[in-house]
């Protein structure tokens, strides 16, 4: 498999790369920043894509924030954005519970393990749900939970979908809840599945690592709904009617932002240096993808505007 061109510091190559673009999807989390540090330039870099008349459209798998909340972000970091233009796996995920899924009373909630995120989400869709931020569920286990838990009195019968996500107050009780609701038929979704996400220059465990224990409970995986998943790009043409010939996925992670452009068959993937993956691992013979391009920051691009 042929290795990705190196942009950074060719200015020609830049121009080249740009004007096969139309759209460019954004990865948000090691591309735009780490946590609450903005990277350098990159303002200017949305800028100057839309000023060669670029759309942008900034494509997370953080569940946590849910597009508004996502928009404050961003107006607080000094980057211009609408709405519209955020597509997050919370988002998604939503999306395909309403829409997709069409649970129908009465097994017609879902029990969420994550945010306030997924919650505003599904608010949005109409979807009832149970768990989440709920301070009920955050607590130590009583006997009373045991008992009610294995005989199901503490069950809601109309729940019909486990959702999962990136949850901060992940525990027991929530855990023995969910599994129950899929050992009892629920459907098993994920928001995404990264294992981690970065966060202060360092990494934490992300969605995936909240789903893993009921994986290993029930032997089962859940249908995942942010990157890579093609649910994802299918919602996403779907809503901007874009050309996936001229549109560029770019990312930090192979895994999922390379691999959701490949598999979504794109124009083109650009991988950055500012977050999970590095060359060396698209260079290793089990590679989970290989981008076409690549730069050191995305603010490189900027070259092309001197």
């Amino acid at each position: 498999m042929a290795l990705p061109q190196h942009l950074s510091g060719d200015v020609v190559a830049i121009n080249a790369f740009i004007d096969k673009f139309d759209v460019f999807l954004l990865d948000c989390d090691g591309v735009l920043w780490s946590g609450d540090h903005l990277f350098e330039g990159i303002v200017e870099t949305l800028e100057f894509l839309r000023s060669r008349g670029k759309k942008t459209v900034f494509v997370t798998n953080n569940s946590t924030k849910s597009r508004p909340e996502y928009q404050k972000k961003f107006t607080a970091m000094g980057i211009p954005s609408d709405v519209e233009e955020i597509f997050g796996s919370a988002y998604s995920s939503a999306i395909y519970i309403s829409r997709i899924l069409k649970l129908e009373p009465p097994k017609n909630k879902v029990f969420v393990l994550g945010e306030a995120g997924i919650e505003n989400e599904l608010r949005t869709e109409n979807v009832p749900f149970i768990g989440g931020t709920d301070p009920s569920f955050r607590r130590d286990m009583t006997p009373e939970d045991w008992q009610g838990i294995a005989d199901g009195s503490l069950l809601d019968p109309e729940v019909g979908c486990v959702l999962a996500g990136l949850d901060f107050h992940v525990n027991y009780l929530k855990l023995s809840h969910a599994y129950q609701y899929l050992r009892r038929g629920a459907v098993f979704l994920a928001t995404n599945v990264d294992s981690t996400f970065p966060m202060n220059h360092n990494f934490f465990p992300g969605a995936g690592s909240i789903s893993v224990p009921l994986i290993n409970m029930t032997g089962q995986k859940p249908v995942a709904l942010g990157k890579p998943s093609q649910a994802m790009m299918d919602a996403i043409e779907g809503k901007f009617q874009l050309n996936r010939e001229r549109t560029c996925m770019v990312g930090d992670r192979l895994d999922t932002d390379i691999k959701f452009g490949i598999e979504g068959k794109l124009g083109g993937t650009l991988a950055v240096l500012t977050g999970v993956n590095k060359q060396a691992d698209w260079e290793a013979k089990d590679a989970a993808a290989v981008p076409a391009f690549y730069v050191d920051k995305l603010s490189d691009l900027r070259a092309a505007a001197q």
